[in-house]
This record gives structure tokens, C-alpha cells and sequence, in this order.
């Protein structure tokens, strides 16, 4: 199962909420951590979530820029498949799944699943 580190996630935070491509440096600015980490660590952490697949990079100039290679929403979807996969009872995580989400989550659920032709 795909999981994100805790700067891994905070990285993909800042590229999820970037209008363009965004090199390490304007990376490094928009994390806003303190102590802001080193900018070797920033790009190492790009550099393997581009090895992950969580990334592509274009050239610009002599740096290179990244993207996110897939949506927020795709990937937290593509992540609560994996669970689903890896559960030995999906109905059962299913249920606690559903008994801890708000009754307002539960009623959008329901009109989504309807709209989509989902189960009654």
C-alpha cells in the first residue's frame, strides 16, 4: 500500500495546490516549516517521489520543476481502494468506515451512490 511520510505528504500538499510546475526552491518556500528543512532534503524527497510515480518533472532551465502525476482526490481514492483490497472483511471495514463519518458524509454518500446508480 502507497503511503506518504510525513514531508512527503507536506510536499505533495504544495505541488496539489501549485497553478504550474514548481521547482525544489519554490518547493522549500511554500512549505513554511520550522526549521525549514535543507534544500538537499527537499530535492531528495522529490527525486523519489518521481522514482514512486507520485511526480513527473519537466527541465526548467538547469532545475528541474514538478507536477503532481495525479489529482488529490484520485490519489486519496486510489489509497481507500488499497484498504478496501487489503481488508479481510471489506463489508466490516466498510461499516466502521461509514459509523465514522458524520451523518452529513453519510446523506452525500447516499445521494452520490444514487446519482451514480449505486446500490439502494
Amino acid at each position: 500500500m502507497r503511503r506518504l511520510g510525513d514531508l512527503e505528504a507536506a510536499v505533495m500538499e504544495v505541488l496539489w495546490s501549485a497553478t504550474e510546475p514548481a521547482t525544489v526552491r519554490r518547493v522549500l518556500g511554500e512549505l513554511g516549516r520550522d526549521p525549514e528543512p535543507a534544500y538537499t532534503t527537499i530535492m531528495t524527497v522529490l527525486d523519489n517521489l518521481h522514482r514512486k510515480g507520485m511526480v513527473t518533472r519537466e527541465r526548467d532551465g538547469r532545475a528541474w520543476a514538478y507536477l503532481p502525476a495525479q489529482s488529490r482526490e484520485d490519489f486519496a481514492a486510489e489509497t481507500m481502494a488499497e484498504v478496501l483490497d487489503a481488508a479481510a472483511d471489506r463489508s466490516a471495514t466498510l461499516l466502521r468506515f461509514i459509523g465514522r463519518i458524520s451523518p452529513e458524509e453519510q446523506a452525500r454518500l447516499r445521494e452520490l451512490m444514487d446519482r451514480n446508480g449505486g446500490p439502494s
